[in-house]
Protein backbone atom coordinates (compact mmCIF):
# COMPACT_ATOMS: atom_id res chain seq x y z
CA UNK A 1 0.00 0.00 0.00
CA UNK A 2 1.06 3.71 -0.80
CA UNK A 3 0.04 6.60 1.12
CA UNK A 4 -0.25 9.98 -0.41
CA UNK A 5 -0.20 13.10 1.72
CA UNK A 6 -0.82 16.70 -0.16
CA UNK A 7 -0.67 20.05 0.43
CA UNK A 8 -0.33 23.51 -0.85
CA UNK A 9 -3.47 24.43 -1.99
CA UNK A 10 -5.56 27.49 -1.64
CA UNK A 11 -6.94 30.64 -2.94
CA UNK A 12 -4.90 32.57 -5.29
CA UNK A 13 -5.80 35.56 -7.76
CA UNK A 14 -5.45 34.82 -11.32
CA UNK A 15 -1.55 35.44 -12.19
CA UNK A 16 -0.69 34.04 -8.66
CA UNK A 17 2.18 31.28 -8.90
CA UNK A 18 1.12 27.90 -6.00
CA UNK A 19 3.08 25.10 -5.35
CA UNK A 20 1.54 21.84 -4.21
CA UNK A 21 3.74 19.19 -2.62
CA UNK A 22 2.51 15.33 -2.43
CA UNK A 23 4.47 13.02 0.14
CA UNK A 24 4.61 9.31 -0.43
CA UNK A 25 4.89 6.73 2.27
CA UNK A 26 4.71 2.72 2.28
CA UNK A 27 5.37 0.45 -0.51
CA UNK A 28 7.05 3.41 -2.47
CA UNK A 29 9.27 0.73 -4.57
CA UNK A 30 5.86 -0.84 -6.14
CA UNK A 31 5.42 2.49 -7.87
CA UNK A 32 7.31 3.92 -11.17
CA UNK A 33 5.41 7.13 -11.49
CA UNK A 34 3.29 10.07 -9.88
CA UNK A 35 1.27 12.79 -10.76
CA UNK A 36 -0.92 15.43 -10.81
CA UNK A 37 -5.06 14.93 -11.27
CA UNK A 38 -7.22 17.68 -11.32
CA UNK A 39 -11.24 17.47 -11.45
CA UNK A 40 -13.40 21.14 -11.77
CA UNK A 41 -16.96 20.62 -10.82
CA UNK A 42 -18.85 19.27 -13.38
CA UNK A 43 -16.19 17.86 -14.93
CA UNK A 44 -14.27 14.22 -15.52
CA UNK A 45 -10.68 14.13 -13.27
CA UNK A 46 -8.02 14.75 -16.15
CA UNK A 47 -4.32 14.61 -15.60
CA UNK A 48 -2.74 17.74 -15.36
CA UNK A 49 0.87 16.50 -15.15
CA UNK A 50 3.07 13.30 -14.45
CA UNK A 51 6.53 12.48 -13.90
CA UNK A 52 8.67 9.15 -13.97
CA UNK A 53 10.22 7.86 -10.85
CA UNK A 54 13.67 6.94 -12.14
CA UNK A 55 14.30 8.32 -15.21
CA UNK A 56 12.61 11.93 -14.33
CA UNK A 57 10.74 12.14 -17.64
CA UNK A 58 7.26 14.00 -17.64
CA UNK A 59 4.45 14.58 -19.54
CA UNK A 60 1.65 18.01 -19.24
CA UNK A 61 -1.60 17.94 -20.44
CA UNK A 62 -1.56 20.98 -23.47
CA UNK A 63 -3.72 23.14 -21.07
CA UNK A 64 -0.88 23.65 -18.57
CA UNK A 65 2.31 23.00 -20.84
CA UNK A 66 4.60 26.30 -19.87
CA UNK A 67 2.98 27.04 -16.87
CA UNK A 68 3.43 24.28 -14.77
CA UNK A 69 6.38 22.25 -13.61
CA UNK A 70 6.69 18.98 -11.84
CA UNK A 71 9.71 17.36 -9.83
CA UNK A 72 10.46 14.94 -7.55
CA UNK A 73 12.65 14.66 -4.60
CA UNK A 74 13.18 10.90 -4.54
CA UNK A 75 14.88 11.53 -1.06
CA UNK A 76 12.01 12.34 0.43
CA UNK A 77 9.59 10.57 -1.39
CA UNK A 78 7.81 14.04 -2.44
CA UNK A 79 6.62 15.19 -5.80
CA UNK A 80 5.60 18.74 -6.54
CA UNK A 81 3.85 20.59 -8.82
CA UNK A 82 4.76 24.60 -9.50
CA UNK A 83 1.86 26.53 -11.15
CA UNK A 84 2.79 29.53 -12.60
CA UNK A 85 0.25 32.23 -14.21
CA UNK A 86 -2.93 30.71 -12.66
CA UNK A 87 -6.07 30.92 -14.76
CA UNK A 88 -9.86 30.80 -13.29
CA UNK A 89 -10.16 27.61 -15.57
CA UNK A 90 -7.37 25.86 -12.99
CA UNK A 91 -9.96 26.31 -9.95
CA UNK A 92 -10.30 22.51 -9.32
CA UNK A 93 -9.99 20.01 -6.50
CA UNK A 94 -5.97 18.43 -7.50
CA UNK A 95 -5.32 15.05 -6.28
CA UNK A 96 -2.04 13.13 -6.33
CA UNK A 97 -1.26 10.11 -7.86
CA UNK A 98 0.81 7.26 -7.84
CA UNK A 99 1.17 4.41 -9.68
CA UNK A 100 2.49 2.11 -13.54
CA UNK A 101 3.68 3.91 -16.37
CA UNK A 102 1.16 4.30 -19.06
CA UNK A 103 2.32 5.77 -21.90
CA UNK A 104 5.22 7.78 -22.97
CA UNK A 105 4.70 8.78 -26.40
CA UNK A 106 3.29 11.24 -27.08
CA UNK A 107 3.09 12.19 -23.72
CA UNK A 108 3.80 10.13 -19.98
CA UNK A 109 0.71 9.44 -18.22
CA UNK A 110 0.21 6.97 -15.33
CA UNK A 111 -2.55 5.36 -14.25
CA UNK A 112 -3.71 6.18 -10.70
CA UNK A 113 -3.86 3.15 -8.15
CA UNK A 114 -2.62 5.20 -5.40
CA UNK A 115 -4.43 8.47 -4.38
CA UNK A 116 -4.40 11.15 -1.67
CA UNK A 117 -6.69 12.82 -0.48
CA UNK A 118 -7.40 15.92 -3.21
CA UNK A 119 -6.32 19.48 -2.76
CA UNK A 120 -8.55 22.85 -3.04
CA UNK A 121 -6.94 25.16 -5.83
CA UNK A 122 -9.34 28.41 -6.41
CA UNK A 123 -7.94 31.16 -8.62
CA UNK A 124 -10.02 34.36 -8.54
CA UNK A 125 -10.59 36.71 -11.12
Amino acid sequence: QVHLVESGGGLVQAGDSLRLSCAASGRTSSINAMGWFRQAPGKERELVAAIHWNSGMTGYADSVKGRVTISSDNTKNTVYLQMNSLKTEDTAVYYCAAGPVVTVTPSLTLRGDYWGQGTQVAVSS
